[in-house]
């Protein structure tokens, strides 16, 4: 199962997908929110392109696990996007994933003016990628398993 990750930004739209088996995740592109939200051609492109079966929206949080402020504001937006695109919709806890996209590319010595455009693409790998490990875990542990 392909998955196509979103990171919703108030600007742009960091865009990851898994690969065909849904084991390992990748940034892809970044794109203005709008186009995405817009359903824009360079958006359909990249749905024609990898063809995913489940869209995941990446979803604030505060560190204490509850749904930041902009939550809602993501929650509609990526409804509405799953909807044009045709997808089922799922989210995940997106805490720390643009931080963490800053520090990797960093230490891949990139400047601030240098990762504009890449953070996003990065933060919705890092979140989507973590969500795959789960799901990979959750189906490890009940693989014979027996129902009584």
């Amino acid at each position: 199962m392909r998955v196509l990750a979103i990171d919703i930004g108030e600007v742009r739209c960091g865009i990851a997908v898994s690969d065909p088996r849904g084991s390992v995740a990748s940034p892809v592109t970044v794109l203005p929110t709008r186009a995405v939200l817009e359903n824009a051609p360079e958006f359909r492109r990249v749905l024609e392109d990898w063809e995913p079966d489940l869209l995941l929206s990446g979803l604030p949080k505060t560190m204490a696990g509850a749904e930041g402020k902009q939550a809602a504001r993501i929650r509609a937006a990526a409804q509405k996007i799953a909807a044009r695109a045709g997808l089922p919709l799922e989210f995940a806890d997106e805490r720390l994933s643009s931080r963490e996209a800053k520090r990797i590319l960093r230490a891949q010595g990139l400047t601030e003016r240098d990762m504009r455009g890449k953070v996003d693409g990065v933060a919705a790998s890092l979140f989507l990628q973590s969500w795959l490990d789960r799901r990979q875990s959750n189906e490890s542990h009940t693989e014979g398993v027996r129902p009584w």
